[in-house]
């Protein structure tokens, strides 16, 4: 069915061509939402604490993102009206000591600071009629020290109780094994001292996941998650799961995409791992991963747009990368990013004003697969570790403009003078903001679906530095995406580059305009365009 719809689109789109000559200016109205039906899509990462206060105590829950959800999708995607994002990645929800809740202390249960089951499922199925896929972090290495299966297993130790199979739960020794973090346990009645493996800290004490007791209260947990709304997971520091064992992580990651595949097939993963590019190509193999190589300060995209590196190294790249990645799994979705919750904020090294950010942005959301768009990015939110060292300072409270009372959270020293860009409201009004651009950005991707779902081919334009781009073939549909990265305007003869001819102009988005006429494109400076 969406493919007959696609063919439907692209010969509508050929019949306008006929009647209209050789150029075709693509007008927001054309921009015409495809539905998604496969797991190609734009996520926005949210860090739960610090998005919405929506009962006013200052820390960010969940009923704030419902009284959100229409600025991120408000089920009308054709109106331009909301960011447009398909999908949702929640940071952790579950009851946890720390403000950012990666150590766990029950699975089951939601952080009461952040709402009630009640409201993760109203949530779950707000997004469901908007078609958003709502994934949650799930943190399986470790558990917080607080966790009652740790401290139960301290108790069984204790009283020499070490056939209790919660004893198990936790890889234990009794002697310090190197190349891991331990620390002491408890001694056991003989006075043997036993120590548990924690490679984050003491608070974080690592899982058995060798232990068949340990893995199937993971599958109750995967199936308690899916049967609540949850679309899916993202899977916290997967090369941790064996202590930096990428083969033995693989195989536990298959044996857990597996699993929740036997429960929803629909079941959408996305893995964290922060080792270097062929690390991350291999874990591929069991799930997809985020793709580290273009993002940060020192990333494939920042690279491309300080000039490190030119357009067409960046399009030769990511299609070798696509197809490396392809080459191992070959339903792999990639997953571009810029930042993260654990990075400093990109508008920090990426200027707003001078349209730096504007253009990187289109270089990943326009590279295919699944973008992932961290909250506040797109409206130029900073924030860094600097010398106060903390990765608060990277998780601030969003900057709605509206008297939201959502507050930084705890540790958070970065001064809010240095937020220049200003906010969701402020910038709602500015055709040419930040915000405005994402919008168009992120609907003229949805509108064309090679862009996700394609082969990517690199486009040789090496006597440019600032220009450049690729063909994106999706079941025989080709589209072609081009950047200028540069501040001039340039007019390129596509003939002269490829025996493809280019008749449609779809749109574009940046600092100024683009055109199309008899294959001559002509691009304004930090501008990319799509053409059919």
């Amino acid at each position: 069915m969406k493919n007959q719809f696609i063919s439907s689109l692209l010969f509508t789109l050929a019949v306008l061509v006929f009647f209209s000559g050789c150029e075709y200016r693509v007008s927001d109205k054309n921009l015409k939402h495809i539905e998604v039906t496969d797991n190609n899509r734009t996520f926005y990462e949210i860090f739960v604490g610090a998005f919405s206060d929506s009962n006013k105590d200052g820390t960010g829950d969940l009923r704030g993102i419902i009284n959100r959800l229409d600025y991120l999708n408000n089920g009308k995607p054709d109106s331009g009206k909301s960011l447009g994002i398909e999908g949702i990645w929640l940071t952790p929800i579950m009851p946890s000591p720390s403000y950012h809740k990666y150590d766990v202390i029950d699975y089951y249960r939601i952080d009461s600071k952040f709402g009630t089951m009640a409201d993760f499922e109203e949530l779950a199925a707000q997004c469901n009629k908007r078609g958003i896929k709502l994934i949650i972090d799930l943190v399986l290495n470790h558990t917080s020290s607080q966790n009652q299966w740790f401290l139960d297993a301290k108790s069984s130790v204790k009283q020499g109780n070490l056939d209790d199979p919660i004893v198990k739960y936790y890889v234990l020794e009794t002697e310090r094994i190197s190349g891991r973090t331990w620390y002491e346990f408890e001694k056991s009645p003989d006075g043997r001292q036993y120590y548990y493996e924690g490679n984050f800290s003491p608070q974080m004490p690592e899982l058995d996941l060798d232990n068949p007791d340990v893995r199937r209260e993971i599958i109750n947990i995967v199936k308690f998650w899916l049967d609540k709304g949850a679309g899916g997971f993202r899977l916290d520091a997967v090369s941790y799961i064996y202590f930096k064992e990428d083969f033995r992580n693989i195989q536990f990651l298959k044996w857990f995409n597996d699993e929740c595949v036997k429960i929803n097939n629909d079941v959408y993963i996305v893995a964290e791992n922060w080792s270097g590019v062929m690390s991350v190509q291999n874990y591929y193999e069991a799930v997809n991963c985020f793709d580290f190589v273009m993002s940060g300060a020192s990333g494939d995209i920042y690279n491309t747009v300080t000039g490190i590196s030119n357009v067409t190294e960046f399009a030769q790249r990511l299609a070798l990368y696509q197809k490396q990645v392809m080459t191992i799994n070959p339903h792999a979705v990639l997953h571009p990013f810029i930042t993260n919750h654990d990075m400093d904020r990109a508008a920090g090294f990426l200027p707003v004003s001078d349209y730096i950010m504007h253009i990187a942005a289109n270089l990943y959301i326009l590279s295919g697969g699944s973008p992932f768009i961290y909250y506040g990015e797109e409206i130029g939110m900073k924030g860094s570790r600097g010398s106060a060292n903390t990765d608060a300072n990277r998780r601030l409270a969003m900057l709605w403009g509206d008297n939201d009372t959502v507050k930084d959270p705890e540790g958070a020293s970065y001064d809010s003078a240095n937020q220049t860009n200003g906010t969701v409201k402020s910038q709602l009004s500015k055709n040419d903001s930040l915000l405005n651009h994402y919008k168009k950005l992120i609907r003229l991707r949805n509108a064309n679906p090679e862009i996700a779902r394609g082969i990517i081919e690199p486009l040789n334009f090496s006597q440019y530095t600032t220009f450049g781009g690729f063909i994106s073939d999706y079941n025989g549909s080709k589209a072609a995406v081009f950047h200028n990265t540069g501040a001039n305007e340039v007019n390129i003869d596509l003939s002269l580059y490829t025996d493809v001819n280019f008749f449609v102009l779809r749109g574009f988005a940046g600092a100024g305009s683009a055109s199309l006429v008899k294959n001559i494109l002509t691009l304004s400076g930090y501008t990319s365009a799509v053409l059919k």
